[in-house]
This record gives structure tokens, sequence and C-alpha cells, in this order.
């Protein structure tokens, strides 16, 4: 596929993305619709909660597949929903005496504050299931015109699976016969099928609801991801994600009822994140192992999560323990000090020619480049695009001395940057600017200046509580975080 133009990678010839596609059980090439254009649609979540770890993980994961994308050319078009109407939410509203609508605003307030910390930017669109009622009813039309949905004596409408038997569990790679044989049907059941699912569910007493064909009543929870997707990015996408336990029922069902309505392919590419574990055990509730990210936030800083997250390659399982957050916070600051000492050699870089060791430097950081850019390329491997990070900081930490080059420096900052920046880790100075520690530096470099060596090392040790270690140099003073 060439390269797009536009994008500020778009130089470097093709790409040769390979995605793992769910549906088809193998990677295949990444080839979008429309030369230049991704659109892609992620599952967001339920808003009754904050969200817990297991959900970070596609949040990060598909933040840095968009990153990574626009960093290779492409213009992303990037969806992510927020169910804002279901049992549980009405559930909860009722417990604690607000609305469904006033649960909805708080907690997606806290998604995009928790989201915020763990790097992972917002999406193009962030659709609610409530704002589109008119999209979904007239989905659900779509669907009844075609004799694949039914109605019954309560208000609700279902998907009939059995109109759909041929297609139905191509992606789980069940059939029905299968899913049937497990499941019980009770007598007065009002589906025809037991793997029939709600398209709409009639009101219940005290229940939120919408006007319909079929009375009052609100989406089930599959149409809204059909009818949203479509909204903003058309009957046919390229990338759809979330995680590994959405597969069954939720994604086969929006296959069904998507493409049952269109007759055109729903997705081309199926993305699915695998399970996170907390300390090798699948996390409950019931084992007490179950946290959510405001939870980890007053103990560990989310971006060290975030490192963490992108430590494996996605499809693998992830365990995350104490020990796995203090590995990653460790490389995490191994990059800061990386970045804190380029910035900290600009002050003496030289405008001059480039000596053998630097001109071989500048080719080892296009090579490391290359390296990160083929891990990315090979199903979006993280693990082996961090290695490319670190590999480019230790030809560095030889090779860049006090009075090096600029243009070998620059060279190496860039790449670091443009590395550092689709993983959505290291943020800019600038981003962490502290005034405080500002002023401190600046009142023990005085003090100094004074041979007052006594307040320079309250000062240093003030600053080390604080988080910040100060290191005299023969360039003036060096402060990093650790």
């Amino acid at each position: 596929v060439p390269a797009p133009s536009g994008g500020h990678n778009s130089n470097r010839g093709e790409i040769h993305m390979k995605i793992f596609n769910t549906m088809t059980r193998k990677k295949e090439e990444f080839v979008p619709l429309e030369p230049g254009k991704v659109k892609m649609y992620v599952c967001g979540p339920t808003v009754y909660n904050y969200f817990h770890i297991g959900n970070a993980r596609p949040f990060v994961v598909f933040d840095t597949l968009r990153r990574y994308l626009e960093h290779r050319g492409y213009e992303v078009t990037f969806v992510q929903n927020f169910t804002d109407i279901d049992d549980k939410m009405i559930r909860r509203a009722n417990e604690e005496g607000i609305t469904v609508k006033e649960l909805a605003e708080r907690y997606i307030a806290a998604y995009f504050e928790d989201a915020k910390l763990l790097g992972v930017r917002p999406a193009t669109v962030h659709p609610r299931a409530t704002e589109h009622i008119p999209e979904i009813i007239a989905l659900i039309q779509r669907l009844e015109e075609k004799g694949l949905a039914y109605r019954t004596d309560n208000g609700d409408v279902y998907f009939d699976t059995q109109k759909y038997r041929s297609q139905y569990g191509k992606l789980s790679g069940q059939n029905l016969d299968d899913l049937e044989s497990g499941a019980r049907i009770e007598v007065d059941d009002i589906k025809h099928d037991p793997m029939d699912f709600a398209l709409w569910k009639g009101q219940k007493p005290g229940e939120p609801a919408w006007e319909s064909p079929w009375g009052m009543g609100r989406p089930g929870w599959h149409i809204e991801c059909s009818a949203m997707s479509m909204k903003y990015l058309g009957e046919t996408i390229d990338i759809h994600g979330g995680g590994q336990d959405l597969i069954f029922p939720h994604h086969e069902n929006e296959i069904a009822q998507s493409e049952g309505a269109t007759g055109k392919t729903f997705v081309r590419y199926w993305m699915h994140n695998g399970f996170l574990n907390i300390d090798n055990q699948k996390m409950s509730k019931s084992l007490g192992n179950f946290f959510t990210v405001r939870d980890i936030r007053e103990k560990y800083d989310l971006e060290a999560v975030r490192m963490f997250l992108l430590s494996a390659q996605y499809r693998s399982p992830l365990n995350f323990s104490q020990e796995q957050i203090a590995q990653a916070k460790a490389a995490l600051d191994r990059m800061y000090t990386a970045r804190d000492n380029f910035e900290f050699l600009k002050q003496g870089a030289q405008e001059r020619a480039m000596n053998a060791e630097e001109a071989q430097l500048v080719e080892d950081t296009k090579a490391c480049m290359k390296r990160f850019d083929d891990a990315m390329d090979d199903d979006l491997n993280t693990a082996d695009a961090i290695g490319a990070i670190f590999e480019l900081i230790k030809h560095a930490n030889v090779t860049l001395k006090p009075g090096c080059a600029k243009e070998a420096l620059e060279a190496v900052i860039a790449t670091f940057k443009e590395m550092t920046g689709v993983l959505g880790l290291v943020k800019e100075k600038e981003e962490e600017k502290n005034e405080e520690v500002d002023a401190l530096v600046e009142a023990r470099a005085q003090a100094r200046k004074e041979k007052n060596w006594k307040e320079s090392d309250r000062i240093r040790d003030q600053l080390k509580e604080m988080g910040y270690v100060v290191e005299d140099t023969a360039q003036g003073q060096k402060v990093r975080r650790v």
C-alpha cells in the first residue's frame, strides 16, 4: 500500500502493516477502504462506575493503534461510544436516588479524567446511545422489513437468529446448533429461540423510555454500536476493536444486525486484545481483586500503567502485579532520564560538522526508527517497539557528550520524540512544568554562588522529597525526576 500523502511520515516508502483479523484468524495486510483514510470503531465503557484496569487495556491499545496510523500518515476517524442506558445503570441510579442521565454525566466526566492520565486521547466522536434513538429505531425497522426482527406482546423487539442461521457465529467460530445446545429455554420464554437477542426493550415501571413504533421503551445493548458506527463511519468500516470478552455475544450480534440490515460487510478487520489477570488470577469482584483505574491512581502513576499495558503484544494475556508495575515504572524512568539528558546536552551542542561516531549515530538512529516501525507494522508489537527505543537510548548514551554536534543530537531527539509520542509515553517538558521546582533550583544556584553550602544542601534535600534529583555538572545544575 503506498504511503498516503500529507502525513509527516509519508516519505517512508510503502507501508506493509499486518493485523491479526479475528474473523479470519490470521494476520492480513492492512489495506483501508479509502486510500489514506482509516475508519475505526472501538467499544467504550458502560458508564455506571469508574472503568477498571481490564477496560484500560483496550483503551490504551487502540489509542496507540490510532497514534501509529497517524504517524504513518493516515487520517483516522476514531469513534468510541458511551453506553449510557442499560440495566446496570438503571439499577445503580435507583440505588443512589438520581436519574440515569445524572449517573452517566458523572462517570463520563470521570472517564475523561482517568483516560487523560493514561495518555488516552479523546476519540474523534464519543457518541452516546441515548442521543441516537432515531438512528437505532431506523436500523431496527430495516431489520423488520428484511424479516430479521420480530415484536413480542410486551413491547420487546428481538433479532431472529434462525432467519440468519447460515451466517450467525462466524466471528466466534461457533454455530447455532452448538450454541443452542448450551442454552436453556424456559416454557414461558417470549423469545422464539434462546439465541435471539433484544434490539428494543419495552418499558418496565420506573424505567427511562423513549417513544417508538413498538411503544415506549429503550434500545438493547448491541444495536447502539451498529447504529452509531453506521452514522459516523458508514455501513462498512476498516477496523473494529475491543476486548476478547466482547467477541461473543456483543460483536457477533453487531455483525448479524449490521450485515442483516445492509447486506454489506460490516467490518474488514476485527481486532481483540487479550485478557488481563491480577496476580495470575482472573479479575473478579468475588475474589476481591477487582480494581478500578481510580483505585490504582492512588498507588501508581497512570503513565507507568500505560507503559505496563504496552509492555506485551496486545493479543497476549497480561498479568498485573506490583512487581510488573514497578518494572514498568523503572523502564519509564529510564526514558525520562534519557529525555532529560538530551535536553541538557542541547545547552552545549555545537554548530559543526559531525565526527565519524556522530555520523554513525545518525545512521543508527534511522535503523532504530525502522526497527520501531517494523515492530508496529507486525500486528502492533509494542513490546519490540519499546525495545527499539531503548536501543536508540543506548546508542545515544555511548556517543553523545557535552559539546556534541547539534545535528546528531537533533536527529536523536526528533526520533526519540516520534517513537515515544506514538506510544503515548514521556510527556513534553512544558506539560510537566513545575514553577515551585524551578524556583527552588534557581534558589539553590544562588546559594551555591554565595558558597552557602548548608542552604544548597537543604534545598537539594527538599527537591529530593518532591521527587527530583539535582546533579551538579560543569555546565550547571541538572534536574531530573525520580
